[in-house]
């Protein structure tokens, strides 16, 4: 990755879910850092959080980490604690961790409710918790901006991820009401909803023909990357973004953007239909 324009300069932000290597929020934590940034990164006790602590810092970067279960307050302040004595200040929150089981995310007549609970305790409630213990530290260091990721997968039903899904729909709401309860204090709160990104765990679990399927009803002919994720992070933690709050933000190379029934079509018509 080539050193970007600092303008993250002096910003201290947090990105939870950062502790896969190659994943969303560990690339994230590097475009963060490489603009700027001072970064803590925050992940499950057991997960590979040094590890890619310790290769981003090896490369330079003002890179921390902090174990910490986002659905635990008492974790929660703990790792806002942590963040606020290593840095001084939190100026950008990252909500990126989730959590998300496709055996187990099963159709509403099938669903087991421990898991539901489980789900919403860590992806809605610990999402909360997040900005909830954010943002003293932010209005005290004079505002920050909230980025909340959420999925393509709350933009319709599906068969699958039900559980996710709904989770991701509340976290779109809780944007806009953090968004408006704060904004006048300086806060900014604005969601992303990632398409299909190309992560390592998606290469390994998925299998190519569901890959095809997702890269013929991208506008861009291909998939997300964990960079495009995170690009649109930092743009939402920096200066650039500052007249934008309260928004769910698509990334996900215009798959929502066309009519379902676009890719059949143009297969029946040689592409006329798409070329107009």
């Amino acid at each position: 990755m080539t050193k970007q324009l600092a303008d993250l300069e002096g910003k201290v932000a947090i990105v939870t879910g950062a502790g896969g290597a190659g994943g969303i929020g560990a690339v994230t934590a590097h475009v963060l850092a490489n603009a700027g940034a001072k970064v803590v990164i925050a992940d499950l006790p057991g997960s590979n959080l040094l590890e890619t602590a310790l290769a981003l810092s090896d490369q330079g970067l003002a890179i921390k980490a902090c174990f910490a279960d986002i659905s635990s307050e008492e974790q929660v302040k703990a790792l806002i604690a942590f963040t606020k004595d290593t840095f001084g200040r939190i100026d950008i929150l990252d909500n990126n961790a989730a959590v998300q089981n496709h055996q187990e995310d099963v159709l509403v007549g099938d669903m087991n409710a421990a898991f539901w609970d489980r789900v919403f305790g860590i992806n809605a409630r610990g999402t909360m918790l997040m900005c909830k213990h954010t943002l003293p530290v932010m209005i005290e260091g004079g505002g920050g901006s909230i980025v909340n990721i959420s999925s393509g997968t709350a933009q319709g039903g599906d068969f699958f991820a039900t559980a996710y899904a709904c989770t991701k729909g509340a976290i779109n709401t809780l944007t806009r009401y953090v968004a408006v309860q704060y904004g006048s204090r300086g806060i900014r709160c604005n969601a992303i909803a990632p398409g299909l990104i190309a992560t390592p765990l998606v290469n390994a679990l998925l299998p190519d023909p569901v890959r095809a399927i997702f890269q013929a009803h991208s506008l861009t002919g291909k998939l997300g990357r964990p960079e495009d994720i995170a690009e649109m992070v930092a743009f939402l933690g920096s200066s650039r973004s500052q007249f934008i709050t309260g928004q769910v933000l698509p990334v996900d190379g215009g798959i929502f953007a066309h009519v379902p029934t676009i890719v059949e079509v143009a297969a029946l018509t040689g592409g006329a239909a798409a070329a107009g």
